[in-house]
């Protein structure tokens, strides 16, 4: 197996992004890509990476996604401008891989499903359990998608990934696969490495004293707790630092980014894990919509974050995948809230510099999302926010 990161330089046209990643993968002389995985600004088109990569890699398992403001990877830092562009190519031909992307013309569920089975039959596994399930999906679906995944292939698989993103949360995101394009769907990629792989996947939150009761939701919109208004009680958690709405919906996504709400799964060595839902907005009814799907009965704990703990948490959760691989590492890809680079945006270059020395020089690329998918230690995979997660490839 090799891998391969390529980064084509700053300001590059979507065409001469192309021609450079052409360039790269021609230098290093393995052939065709068995599997690349395309992340890039929306100031490129979809439908144009699509239609060139696809003509150039017509065997290649291609997994394209949209990526809030850009990339990062071990190449020089790009300016967050939304024009930049990666890829992580995997040269494989001990594996098996496969892509496929569908719309959500049906359920989530079932276009998840749809996807997965596409992907097996391009990689030959059909009928089989792939060793990892890398996933890009649009937002406000992805516990739909996950429970499609896990009903088809139980609750043991390694789903990692994240929600397509755009630059200020507009609704310009995107993905593709190598049937085509879409704005609202699913892309799901099967993975058979042939030198095995390690994931990790935590935030860099910590819990406060503050807990209370789920007791009123409608799917995303969290309307009590312990028989509350919710945002009267968020408001008072966080003592004022996000604000509650007048007479219109206010957007409280920035001032959340700190002070999410977190969920406890699971506790390993009687140490909790808490898995994240950011509040997005406020709204005169006193409910909160979030970015993630809340039941009515979890137990809800004010979290609170900061700059330095989410500047180190990368190059912790990158050394615990690479320190759980049992081979020399190949490649790296990894998934960084977009909420959480656009809070410590000019810190950025730091998380950049803990990745590098976490994963010791290998290839790598790193993709800013809006909602994070990954397997906890212990139950399945699951959807979280202001997470981050690396998956690590064996030699």
């Amino acid at each position: 197996m090799k891998i391969i990161s390529i980064q084509p330089g700053p300001g590059a046209s979507s065409k001469d992004s192309f021609q450079g990643l052409l360039a790269e993968i021609d230098r290093v002389g393995c052939g065709k890509p068995d599997f690349m995985s395309v992340h890039y600004g929306v100031g490129h088109r979809a439908s144009d990476l699509q239609a060139m990569m696809t003509t150039a890699f017509p065997a290649t398992a291609l997994h394209g996604g949209s990526s809030c403001l850009g990339v990062m990877s071990n190449h020089a830092m790009p300016p967050l401008d939304g024009e930049g562009l990666g890829a992580l190519a995997i040269f494989d031909p001990y594996g098996s891989y496969g892509t496929s992307a569908q719309s959500f013309d049906v359920s989530p569920d079932v276009a998840a499903q749809q996807a997965a089975l596409n992907a097996l039959e391009m990689a030959g596994r059909a009928g089989e359990v792939p060793d990892m399930v890398w996933l890009t999906v649009t937002a406000g679906n992805e516990e739909a998608v996950l429970k499609g995944l896990r009903s088809m292939f139980g609750d043991d698989l390694p789903v990692y990934g994240g929600t397509a993103a755009d630059n200020d949360i507009s609704g310009q995101w995107s993905l593709f696969g190598p049937g085509g394009t879409c704005h609202n769907g699913v892309v799901v990629s099967v993975m058979f490495p042939s030198g095995g792989m390690s994931s990790s996947y935590n935030s860099g939150y910590a819990p406060l004293v503050e807990q209370g009761t789920v007791t009123r939701v409608e799917g995303r919109r969290l309307i009590e707790i312990d028989g509350q208004p919710a945002a009267a009680v968020y408001h008072q958690w966080t003592e004022g630092r996000v604000p509650m709405a007048g007479d219109t919906p206010l957007s409280v996504l920035a001032e959340a980014t700190f002070w999410p709400l977190g969920r406890v799964t699971h506790e390993v060595a009687g140490v909790p894990f808490h898995l994240l839902a950011h509040p997005a907005i406020a709204h005169p009814d006193g409910s909160l919509e979030m970015f993630a799907d809340l039941d009515e009965g979890d137990q809800l704990w004010q979290m609170h974050g900061s700059a330095q703990s989410l500047v180190s948490r990368a190059s912790r959760v990158t050394s615990f995948a690479r320190g759980n691989l049992e081979a020399e590492p190949a490649g790296a890809l990894v998934v960084f809230c977009g909420g959480c680079m656009l809070a410590i945006q000019d810190r950025m270059h730091e998380v950049k510099a803990g990745i590098d020395e976490s994963l010791e020089g290998v290839p790598w690329l790193g993709i800013f999302t809006f909602g994070e998918q990954g397997q906890l230690p212990k139950g399945p995979s699951r959807h979280g926010n202001l997470m981050i997660s690396c998956t690590v490839f064996g030699h």
